[in-house]
């Protein structure tokens, strides 16, 4: 017996990287999963290569509509939803004086609201379902400690670990276990973006931010998405019944807590 065999998941930035990693893993666990994405077309290619226990939908996490019509098609897909990877997340940086509004304000709606409104959404229907369930928000380590010019996504991300502790312990009584991962740095298309972000703003050559941040991880090199999928399997398992409100890192030794 594979260790989610019976389950269904809905992973929300799933067409890509580490979202895509955790819904291969989960299939490989005997579960079904939801690939959601802004991306409609990726996401189908991804639910394409997956087969039969999986099926892609358009979801847009700053949007309450997108967020109810995703998880009514998943509901309609597979019927039900026993597990929620909240994945889909935005990054950017600037020095303090720099930080706009509009950025702040996209940032938050789709790392910290669309967290939270994807997890209600879920959690209502897993408390109307009455067989309880598993939510994994993903964190950051940037989410630990403040970093000088990543202001916003390390807020953003503070936030995110702040409401796991505040879901995980009112979701608990339903038999609904929140918690999280923080990851460290990742490599994957998305780093490409974050190098520019430094390279523009400390005078670096492309590639050369990228090269730092993974000779300075204890493990010895950066992230890959593979190194993740242990722990979304674990917790989504019942394995993780008695954990409740916790966010863990994995990340080569970056952080300690």
């Amino acid at each position: 017996m594979k260790r989610l065999d019976g389950k269904v998941a809905l992973i929300t930035g799933a067409a890509r990287g580490i979202g895509l990693a955790f819904a291969r893993a989960y299939v490989r666990e005997g579960a079904r999963v939801v690939i959601a994405d802004i991306d409609r077309v990726r996401a189908q290619e991804a639910a394409a290569e997956l087969g039969a226990a999986a099926r892609a939908v358009e979801m847009d996490v700053s949007r309450q509509q997108s967020i109810d019509s995703a998880v009514a098609e998943a509901l309609a897909a597979f019927g039900q939803i026993d597990i929620l990877i909240n994945n889909a997340a935005l990054f950017s940086a600037a020095p303090i004086v720099e930080i706009s509004r509009a950025d702040y304000q996209r940032l938050f709606d789709i790392n910290v609201a669309g967290t939270l409104f994807t997890l209600q959404a879920v959690a209502r229907h897993m408390i109307a379902r009455g067989q309880g369930g598993k939510i994994i928000n993903m964190a950051s380590q940037a989410g630990r400690r403040g970093e000088a010019l990543v202001a916003t996504y390390c807020a953003t991300k503070a936030a995110v670990i702040s409401l796991t502790q505040s879901a995980g312990l009112n979701l608990i009584e339903h038999g609904i276990n929140v918690n999280a991962i923080a990851p460290g740095v990742v490599d994957g298309e998305h780093w490409d973006g974050v190098d520019a972000f430094f390279a523009k703003y400390e005078n670096k050559a492309p590639g050369q931010k990228k090269q730092e941040v993974g000779q300075a991880v204890p493990f010895g090199r950066m992230g890959r998405a593979e190194d993740l999928t242990g722990m979304a399997v674990f917790l989504a398992s019942g394995e993780a019944d008695y954990i409740v409100a916790q966010t863990y890192n994995v990340d080569g030794g970056n952080w300690m807590s």
